[in-house]
């Protein structure tokens, strides 16, 4: 899977990574992946279920992975939620 297909969610507006997700899609690639940390999880969920339902119905899920990552800040190690979603073209 190459790096370009990737799109990272983080605290920008949705409709950001709407037009992210369907612009790859719209340039001939066939599957993207969402990665959210934190907070932005379920903005990558909204960002899947609008690209899915308002601009390519004709997108299937693949694999989803949720999972844990531990992060170094001041105050020592913190865990943090993450997920992947696996939006594919039929």
């Amino acid at each position: 899977m190459a790096e370009e297909n990737v799109v990272f969610v983080g605290k920008k507006p949705t409709m950001n990574y709407v037009l992210a997700v369907v612009t790859q899609f719209n340039s001939g690639v066939n599957t993207v992946i969402l990665k959210a940390r934190g907070k932005a999880i379920s903005k990558a969920v909204d960002v899947a279920e609008i690209v899915r339902n308002r601009f390519v119905p004709s997108l299937q899920y693949g694999e989803i992975k949720i999972g844990t990552e531990s992060l170094q800040s001041e105050k020592g190690e913190t865990n943090v939620s993450s997920i992947e979603i696996e939006m594919k073209r039929e």
